[in-house]
């Protein structure tokens, strides 16, 4: 059988949908807010390895864990569901098979309590001034 990995396109079509995925979260007044002082390059990097590596695939990804990559961000479960409603338009437009969209959602679903900091449905929250972003990486 083949690997979800594989299912999903490989890393070219992961990346796709990364790219995909992370201007449509800058266009969502829910959640954009939350990535005011993101690298975006960076965002992107790390997601494609995170993806790659979690449905099986060669990469490994290098970032920091989930609960210190958004501890101090008060990421709400409004938005944490926003942001899930955001990949799945994105998959849907890629044409992802719903089992592929599953078994992923599946994968990533048990980092919701490492990223979720307030139990509320408020979305638009600003990022908290205090909130450390990762430090630059060197672009290869």
């Amino acid at each position: 059988m083949d690997t979800l990995y594989e299912r999903l396109g490989g890393k070219d079509a992961i990346t796709a949908v990364v790219d995909d995925f992370v201007a449509r979260c800058a266009g969502d007044n829910r959640i954009n807010g939350k990535f005011a002082r993101t690298d975006i390059p960076r965002l992107k990097r790390m997601l494609v390895d995170q993806v790659c590596q979690a449905s099986g695939g060669p990469c490994t990804y290098q970032g920091r864990d989930m609960r210190e990559t958004h501890d101090g961000m008060g990421v709400t479960a409004g938005e944490f569901d926003a942001l899930v409603e955001d990949l799945v338009a994105t998959m849907n437009q890629f044409g992802v098979p719903k089992d592929a969209q599953d078994q992923l959602l599946g994968v990533l679903g048990p980092m919701r309590g490492d990223i979720v900091e307030e139990e509320s449905s408020e979305t638009g929250t600003p990022l908290p001034e205090a909130y450390q972003n990762a430090p630059p990486v060197a672009v290869a």
